[in-house]
């Protein structure tokens, strides 16, 4: 059994231990590609939005950071239109063995709730928010007013 595969089993036991307020698997029968949901947090705009996310890892993990994308459109200053996410701590230079699955998901839950503008992957969203948060709020709403249609 590799090293990765040892240390998913292990994080993937401890977070059904110790359950990670607003994550949750949904899929983890191939242990190199998880599935799960990120809810939105409370008194944000992304409240009661719930956006599937996918982590798939390399056979170098956790030497290496997984690629970790939201499998829906997320109108957000720091994902990209694809779901791909910009955010430190999954850069390769940025990177840390010590950094687990809960780093990750507390990252990402973070983020809705405190956006970077300086740094966007949606230029589109971060101007929004720099300039008319109550326009951005309205749009991420709407937004997920309309994927929960599906």
């Amino acid at each position: 059994m590799s090293m990765a595969v040892k240390r998913l089993n292990r994080e993937l036991n401890e977070i059904q231990k110790n359950p990670i307020e607003g994550f949750i698997l949904s899929d983890t029968s191939d242990i190199m590609i998880w599935k799960g949901i990120i809810e939105g947090p409370k008194d944000t705009p992304f409240e009661n939005g719930k956006f599937p996310i996918q982590l798939t890892f390399d056979t170098d993990y956790p030497l290496r950071p997984p690629s970790v994308k939201y499998l829906v459109p997320i109108f957000h200053p720091n994902i990209y239109r694809d779901g791909k996410i910009c955010v430190d701590i999954l850069q390769i230079n940025e990177w840390s063995p010590a950094l687990t699955i809960t780093t990750i998901a507390l990252s990402l839950r973070s983020l809705l709730i405190d956006p970077n503008p300086s740094s966007p992957a949606n230029r589109d969203a971060a101007k929004l928010f720099m300039e008319n948060k109550i326009e951005y709020e309205n749009k991420v709403r709407e937004d997920i007013k309309n994927s929960n249609k599906f």
